[in-house]
């Protein structure tokens, strides 16, 4: 595969849409309107849009490294003030997946460049939960698990944020909601959700 084919792809998807749906293009140019803000990893196998069976347009979506929110990323934080403030969406999902990479890079204790000071707070997360941890019988147990717990501290830290918490307040946003992909079987699992 190269960048000429990912071109060629473009246009039979672009095609493909227009034939279905003539109206569909000059619609999504002139409104953007999504009621959901999705929060993922960047990991290529898990294309947020066509997991949970949303077009474009109907989800704002950040992706990023174990989809970490850090309360010093001025990326994520505007992305997210962005879709509360103007787009006004109403549910604001974590979304993480088992077998997450940068998950197991914590897990097996490897140093990756910027990539590993991205991932300290998955450390400080595995630092606390430990014990659970250590009760696992399979790395690819404790992996998952950790996976589970980086995405319920992430919502967490959403629900910290001060914009975050007033649109919660004043339910202009319904919840903040956690959740984790398995590759395995293409399901999501709910986690929890903040309100």
């Amino acid at each position: 595969m190269n960048i000429k084919t990912l071109l060629a792809n473009n246009r039979k998807w672009a095609f493909s849409i227009k034939r279905k749906n003539p109206n569909f293009f000059s619609k999504l140019s002139h409104l953007q309107k999504p009621d959901f803000f999705w929060i993922g990893c960047s990991d290529s196998r898990v294309p947020a849009n066509e997991i949970i069976g949303l077009l474009p347009g109907e989800l704002f979506v950040h992706r990023n490294v174990a989809n970490m929110v850090y309360f010093n990323d001025r990326n994520c934080l505007s992305a997210l003030y962005y879709a509360i403030e103007v787009l006004k969406v109403k549910y604001v999902i974590v979304c993480g997946h088992y077998g997450c990479g940068g998950v197991k890079a914590v897990i097996e204790s490897k140093r990756l460049g910027p990539v590993g000071s991205w991932l300290k707070d998955i450390r400080a997360i595995l630092k606390r939960h430990l014990p659970e941890i250590k009760m696992l019988k399979t790395k690819p147990q404790c992996i998952d698990r950790l996976c589970e717990l980086n995405v319920l501290q992430q919502a967490e830290n959403l629900c910290k944020i001060k914009f975050v918490r007033d649109a919660l307040r004043k339910r202009r946003l319904k919840g903040v909601y956690a959740w984790v992909y398995s590759l395995r079987d293409g399901l999501i699992r709910e986690l929890k959700t903040y309100k």
